[in-house]
């Protein structure tokens, strides 16, 4: 677990060692996609834009989202960086079943 300075303690239980991978090199830097590799849940995790009534109703032809589960839109621009999660995960020995 990383202890992060000037984090409270009821927030430094929930963060993990997470691998920072990238963020959205075409924003400002503060409210952009962004990408994660957690090693110890064997995760990547996601921040990106919230889709559009249309195209969520589109995702959901597939079936239903569970609550504990989310849609986010990353522009295409991240595939880089996703390569990149995915080569962090394989380096740490994730198993890929």
């Amino acid at each position: 677990m990383v202890v992060q300075s000037g984090v409270t303690p009821s927030l430094r239980e929930v963060v993990m060692a997470l691998v920072f991978i990238a963020k959205d090199p075409d924003t400002d830097e503060r409210n952009c996609p962004t990408v994660w590799v957690d090693v110890e849940a064997e995760e990547m995790l996601f921040q990106g834009w919230k889709p559009d009534e249309a195209r969520l109703a589109e995702c959901l032809l597939t079936g239903p989202i569970p609550d504990s589960e989310a849609v986010v839109r990353l522009p295409l621009r991240m595939v880089a960086a996703i390569r990149k999660a995915c080569d962090e995960a394989e380096r740490a020995g994730v198993r890929l079943r």
